[in-house]
Order: structure tokens, then sequence, then C-alpha cells
């Protein structure tokens, strides 16, 4: 008769490489300076662009709707912030190509939990520091420049940015599992990246895309939104992250370290 102890043990031990790579990668990334350059860049410019429209607010009598003002500065943070979220994405495996055979051949982890464990790492530190920064910013906005949000609103439009960089930072860490260096794989992100881009552009209307989300976002922060057509961007940025991580895993699996 097996021993239940041991059984959850055995269970339990399974999960420790993964749980390892994890943690230590939670830490590297807080630590790493793109990380602290998009913290403090995006700190800055929510408060200059704050301290700036509240000034206009105040003295030449300028009155815009706080949503307006905030989906402004959403779209500012979320384009500009793609750059250095690219590169911490791309470099969470690729930067490492030097020591992986080692990680994975020497330490007992498989080549599934590595890669799962750095995805979730980065996803994990950019998705919630992204949600907090942006709580912070729009009550900010809300009791500086107007009572116009919606906390049903609010919500959706961070659940929404927060899908497309899930779906970003999924197709990143697949794209530096699959090149040999960060440089290549940040290079064919950015090409990969805007060339999808022109592409959507140019699809009807009533198909979803980035620009076009990002266009609605004041009627959403107000409150003025169809929710089916935003569960199915959300279940479209989930499916885009999916699809890349299993391609991502799957070249990674079969490739040599």
């Amino acid at each position: 008769m097996e021993n239940p102890a041991l059984e959850v043990h055995s269970r339990y031990s399974r999960f420790l490489p993964y749980l390892a790579v994890l943690s230590t990668d939670l830490r590297q990334t807080f630590r790493n300076w793109v990380y602290r350059l998009w913290i403090v860049a995006t700190i800055l410019v929510a408060i200059g662009f704050l301290l700036y429209r509240f000034g206009l607010h105040q003295e030449a009598g300028m009155v815009r709707p706080a949503s307006v003002h905030s989906s402004e500065l959403f779209r500012g943070i979320a384009l500009g912030s793609l750059a250095l979220i690219v590169v911490l994405t791309v470099s969470a495996v690729a930067s490492e190509r030097g020591t992986l055979a080692d990680s994975v051949l020497s330490r007992g982890i498989s080549r599934y939990q590595y890669f799962m464990a750095k995805l979730h790492s980065r996803a994990i530190v950019i998705v919630l520091t992204f949600a907090v920064m942006s709580s912070f910013m729009l009550v900010a906005f809300h009791f500086l420049l107007g009572e116009d949000l919606s906390l049903a609103g609010v919500t959706w439009a961070v659940l929404t940015i927060s899908c497309l960089l899930i779906a970003v930072v999924s197709v990143g860490v697949a794209m530096g599992a699959i090149t040999n260096s960060s440089v290549v794989g940040i290079a064919v992100l950015w090409i990969a990246m805007y060339g999808l881009g022109i592409l959507m552009s140019l699809l009807p209307q009533t198909f979803p895309s980035p620009e076009k989300v990002i266009a609605r976002l004041p009627f959403v922060l107000r409150g003025e939104y169809e929710l089916n057509s935003l569960g199915e961007w959300v279940l479209g940025s989930l499916f885009v992250a999916f699809v890349a991580s299993t391609i991502g895993l799957i070249a990674f699996a079969r490739r040599d370290v």
C-alpha cells in the first residue's frame, strides 16, 4: 500500500523546478533596468500629462471629459510601452542561451516547465504592473478632471488592454524561444507587429483590431460599450496568446539548447 504522504510529496516535487524558475525570474524582472525604465517613464509621462491637462482645465477653462483624457493617456502609454515590453519578453529566453543547456540538462527541469515559467513570470509582472499603474491614473483623472468615468467601464478598459498585453507577452516570449538572439527576435517581432498592424487597418470596420479598440476607449470608460464586442476582443486576444505560446513551446522543445 502506497504511503499517501509520499504520493503528495511526489506530485508536489514535480512543480518545484517550475516554481524555482518562476520565482527567480520574477525577482530578475523586478530588478531589470528595462522594467524599471518602463515604470519611471510611464509615471513621469502620466504625471506630466495630468498636470498639463489639469492646468488647462483650471486656467484656460478648457473642459473635456475625464474619459477623453484617460483614453489619450491609455493610448500613449500602451503604444509607448510596446518597445520596452518587447525587449522584456523576447529576452526572457533568448538572453539566457549561454546558460540554457545547464539550466535544462543539469538542474532537472524540463523544457516545458522552463518555457512556461518564463512566460508566466513575464505575463504576471507586466500585466499586474500595468493594471496597478492604470488604476491609480484613472482614479486621479476621475477626481481632478471630471467624474464621468464608470467603474464597470474602467474595469473593462483595463481588462481589454491587459489582454492585449498578454498576447504581446506570449508572442514575445515565443519569439525569444525560437530565435537565437534577443536582437534578432526583437527585430523580427517589430517587423511582424508593424506588418500585422497595416494589414488589420485594411480590414472592415466590423472586424476588431487594436487600433479600433483603443479608439473606442472613451466610450468604454464612460460605460458606453457593447459587452459582446469587448468579450470577443478579450477571447480573441487570449486565443492569440494561446496559439503563440503553444507554437513557442513546441519549437523550444524540439530545438537544441
